[in-house]
């Protein structure tokens, strides 16, 4: 009896459970009905502008020293006294002294040599005059005689005419030497042959050198030069590259170094002075060289974000960017470097689809990038948002007015 009320009970509560749900479930509202949206990608695009004038050259590279010198002395001896801006990354002019050496044992040299050439001197009049006296008397004997001779068919020494030109040839060797010692004693100090900056030294006072020993190195401070590697394409886009000659300063092909200093861009302006006549063995490039005049005046702020207080030189072995002017032309478009898909394709969007364009790279920099080919002014290209495309299909951009 008490397993059929258990089979009862529990067939009841099931009954329950279920009408209870079956009356949730009709009481429940209907579920709002919207439309799924379309399934077209959504890119992001940027403009395609039609350029014309000059073709910018991007590259980059490191500052060297226009001229650099060792500072080695040409006579040895004892330091007595050194320029105190002579020092690593003082400032020197052209003519200055930088040390000098002691100078008590040239000096001697110089009056020793003054010594000697005046005995020459002495010893050349005293062979002049009996030169002249033995021509006197050999032209006296041969009046006498009557056979009328000449000097000129004596013997030499008759008239001491070797004797006379070894006096000579004695007097020019002891004035060689003076001039040799005189040399010497201004060798003792030493000076810089041109504006520049010690690059390092190593020299103090008391310290002792000796001829042909570098002691110091010193850069020229009027110029600095920047070694560009560029491929035979980007070299090709710099108008009479060929044509230009080292150190003539040709302003004719313009270029700008722009170097980071802290959290701010500076630039200077230089010109394109020569290209290597090789290609780079490793890299298959050609080196360019861009040469920029007074590298230590302060550089331009390149951005915002500079210190008003702050503007550095332009240092040697600071690495920079560098925008050369190339050739003018038309017929070239400016796109977003991130437009420019592999294999030199670019995506545009035109009426809603995608259009494939091959183009040619004539450039690149860190946003755009210059090409040639069948492009549209004003079009936009695809930046971003999809990793394959085909030809014709449906894209949306943030100028669609659908959602």
């Amino acid at each position: 009896m008490s397993r059929i009320t258990t089979v009862l009970t529990a067939s009841a509560i099931i009954l329950f459970s279920v009408g209870l749900a079956a009356l949730l479930v009709s009481l429940a509202p209907e579920p709002t009905r919207t439309e799924q949206p379309p399934q077209i990608p959504f890119v992001q695009t940027g403009p395609v502008a039609a350029g014309a004038g000059a073709i910018p050259v991007f590259g980059a590279g490191t500052v060297r020293p226009g001229a650099e010198v060792d500072i080695v002395p040409q006579v040895g001896g004892r330091v007595v006294w050194v320029d105190p801006g002579f020092k690593s990354g003082g400032r020197v002019t052209a003519g200055q002294p930088l040390f000098r050496i002691e100078e008590v044992h040239y000096r001697f040299r110089v009056r020793e040599a003054e010594a000697i050439l005046a005995a020459s001197r002495v010893a050349l009049l005293s062979e002049q005059e009996q030169a002249s006296i033995a021509r006197s008397q050999y032209e006296l004997y041969a009046r006498q005689r009557g056979d009328g001779a000449s000097p000129s068919d004596t013997n030499p020494l008759t008239l001491r005419e070797p004797q006379l030109n070894a006096a000579k040839a004695a007097l020019n060797r002891d004035e060689a030497r003076l001039a040799d010692a005189r040399l010497a004693l201004s060798r003792t100090t030493i000076t810089a042959p041109f504006n520049g900056v010690v690059r390092e030294e190593s020299v103090d006072r008391g310290k002792i050198v000796s001829p042909g020993q570098p002691v110091g190195r010193l850069f020229a401070a009027d110029a600095v030069e920047v070694v560009v590697p560029l491929t035979d394409g980007n070299a090709a886009l710099i108008p009479d590259l060929w044509k230009l000659k080292a150190g003539d300063g040709n302003l004719g092909v313009a270029a700008r170094v722009v170097a980071r200093h802290g959290d701010g861009q500076f630039e200077w302006e230089g010109y394109v002075d020569r290209a290597e006549a090789a290609l780079d063995e490793q890299s298959r490039t050609i080196d360019v060289i861009v040469r920029v005049p007074d590298p230590f005046s302060a550089g331009v702020p390149a951005n915002g974000n500079v210190n008003p207080g702050v503007r550095p030189p332009l240092l040697v072995g600071k690495f920079v960017q560098v925008e050369i002017e190339g050739r003018f032309g038309e017929g070239f478009f400016r796109i977003p470097r991130a437009s420019l898909k592999p294999g030199n394709e670019v995506w545009m969007v035109k009426s809603g689809a995608v259009n494939i364009v091959p183009v040619r790279v004539l450039q690149r920099s860190n946003d755009e990038a210059y090409v040639t080919g069948s492009l549209e002014h004003g079009l936009a290209a695809i930046t971003g948002g999809i990793h394959f495309a085909t030809e014709g299909m449906p894209v949306q951009t943030e100028t669609d007015e659908s959602p």
